[in-house]
């Protein structure tokens, strides 16, 4: 019986044995399963199984291999998993073999979270996120949610606090489509699914000392119409003034660049790119970043260094501002 999500904008269907395996990718669904026959993506994990054949299939670069429609990775995203990655025309079939090296093992004991966040990455998201790709998604380190019929992106570096604000926005009433990664087509935002990670959660210990819990009411989608780019300050007050539009695409884009989330996802995109001949070989940020932010009010909040800000109290400041990316260049 195959695990079944919305992610991405996609449907995602995992297959995997009982036992940990598919408590793990239960887990990465955050309780958000829906049903479906037909998957955009659709992931096997195969436990106990050797290494992938090679026969037929060129090198590609360090540790891949492709014929132009099929790409192997041994040790895709140094997560120790092996993968085989197939296209067609309306599906990407992904073939996962847990293949651990003696110290991948090793850490998995020691940095347990650490291990889960790599697995799935590497299975699950990367495969997701690439398809996506290929359809014309960009991926964004963003946040993105309704706020009273109002879509509010929130940029930043991570740790800022924008899961924070999230949270509190969502005890409110607000929905949201994720918590840190979006793919972006134009001025949507579809959301990345994976567990919230909070101070309150009880789910699975993460970094940083959060722990994950499930979604309760989350939107497949938001048409961004306010950016709120955050950062964290030593005052005690907020601090906010009206910033361009290209002010805020440089952000998104630069944080989405520097996000340890998809830091290994570049490389593997590109080599699935070569590989297969389909996608970009390095996904638009910069310029799907400018058209996200074009031609909407964008602000810079700079939060105060204790916490207690509600993002409601936010939104209301930056409708109460002039937006700069409404005057002429150099006014």
């Amino acid at each position: 019986m195959s695990v079944i999500c919305r992610s991405a904008g996609i449907t995602l269907a995992v297959d995997a044995p009982r036992g940990p395996w598919r408590q793990r990718a239960a887990e990465a669904c955050a309780g958000q399963f829906t049903q479906g026959t037909s998957p955009d993506v659709h992931v096997r994990i195969e436990i106990g199984a050797g290494p992938f054949a090679l026969q037929g299939l060129d090198p590609l670069t360090r540790g891949a291999w492709a014929d132009g429609e099929c790409v192997v990775m041994k040790d895709a995203c140094a997560s120790g998993v092996d993968l085989r990655l197939t296209t067609s025309a309306d599906c990407l079939q992904v073939e996962a073999r847990p293949r651990p090296r003696p110290t991948q093992r090793g850490l998995a004991l020691i940095a347990p979270a650490r291990t889960q966040l790599l697995w799935r990455a590497a299975m699950l998201q990367y495969p997701v996120l690439w398809w996506a790709g290929v359809k014309g998604g960009v991926p964004m380190h963003v946040s993105a949610l309704i706020v009273d019929g109002e879509g509010v992106v929130l940029a930043g570096p991570g740790g800022v606090g924008k899961s924070t604000l999230l949270a509190d926005a969502m005890s409110a009433g607000a929905q949201a489509v994720s918590d840190n990664l979006c793919v972006c087509f134009g001025s949507t935002l579809y959301g990345v699914l994976e567990p919230r990670r909070t101070a309150g959660g009880t789910g699975r210990r993460m970094p940083h000392g959060r722990r994950e819990r499930g979604w309760t009411a989350r939107r497949e989608h938001v048409v961004a119409e306010r950016i709120l780019v955050l950062r964290r300050g030593s005052n005690s007050e907020v601090d906010m003034v009206p910033i361009r539009d290209g002010e805020a695409a440089r952000v998104i884009a630069a944080g989405t660049y520097a996000a340890g989330e998809l830091r290994r996802y570049w490389a593997f995109a590109s080599t699935l790119a070569l590989g297969t001949g389909l996608g970009p070989a390095h996904p638009p940020v910069v310029g799907s970043a400018g058209d996200l932010a074009y031609g909407i009010p964008c602000s810079e909040v700079q939060l105060p260094a204790t916490p207690g800000v509600h993002l409601v109290d936010l939104i209301a400041g930056s409708r109460a501002v002039t937006g700069l990316n409404q005057l002429p260049e150099g006014a």
